[in-house]
């Protein structure tokens, strides 16, 4: 049996910021270990310190304490241009707010990640995306002309438009209805499978997390369980 590749590896990690009077530390002694195309959730109250984790693992920040490895990089020790680097090489995104251009169309949001990265057949690249997500028929529309699950369709085919070795999604369907909000996360799912993208989600909803082959619940900047049975407290 092969043995499985390390794609992230967190260890002891802590996050601490300055307040006005002293420090207030976001995460406690933080440790995980994600496997290149495992599907991960992190779960977890609003103030539990989930998206800080989801931040310093795709390395949009630093710790103060502890290592962070992803795809063999220690991104603790790396500068913010060598992370970027990293981060648009191999990373993609996908937030609850969308984050979309409004002055661009959807093709152009879409492809916009990879023209940024010199690939030759961006615009082709961002069309055959926007026919899996099944908005072919919406690539000259700009976001203000589409629904929120539309948009968030646009934000998953950016997110995956580079190819990236890993997929970071923070509350991805939070701003949808309940129907809109499963086939968004279908889509991730389905195309997650069909590019081997190592997924992590962070996200409260205990039903999305159980979608995915490992779970990690956080209180209070600390790991308290990876075992979702008991989830029904958790928003």
């Amino acid at each position: 049996m092969k043995t499985p590749e390390v794609h992230i590896k967190a260890v002891n990690l802590a996050k601490s910021v300055k307040v006005a009077d002293g420090s207030l530390t976001i995460l406690h002694d933080i440790s995980l270990t994600i496997n290149r195309g495992e599907t991960v959730a992190i779960v977890g109250a609003s103030g539990s310190g989930k998206s800080t984790l989801l931040s310093l693992l795709a390395g949009l920040d630093v710790p103060t304490a502890g290592q962070v490895m992803l795809g063999g990089q220690p991104l603790h020790q790396l500068s913010e241009d060598q992370r970027a680097a990293i981060r648009a090489s191999s990373v993609g995104f996908v937030f609850q707010s969308f984050l979309l251009l409004p002055s661009l169309t959807a093709l152009e949001n879409v492809s916009l990640p990879a023209e940024l990265a010199g690939i030759k057949d961006a615009r082709a690249r961002g069309l055959a995306l926007l026919q899996q997500v099944g908005l072919a028929e919406r690539a000259d529309f700009y976001p203000a002309q589409l629904s929120g699950g539309e948009q968030q369709r646009v934000a998953i085919a950016r997110a995956f438009i580079t190819g990236p070795a890993v997929l970071f999604a923070d509350e991805p369907s939070a701003n949808l209805d309940t129907t809109t909000g499963r086939k968004v996360e279908d889509l991730l799912f389905k195309l997650n499978a069909e590019q081997g993208t190592t997924l992590i989600l962070v996200t409260h909803n205990s039903e999305l997390a159980q979608r995915c082959q490992r779970q990690y619940r956080m209180h209070a900047g600390r790991f308290i369980s990876d075992d979702l049975k008991e989830l029904s407290d958790v928003g």
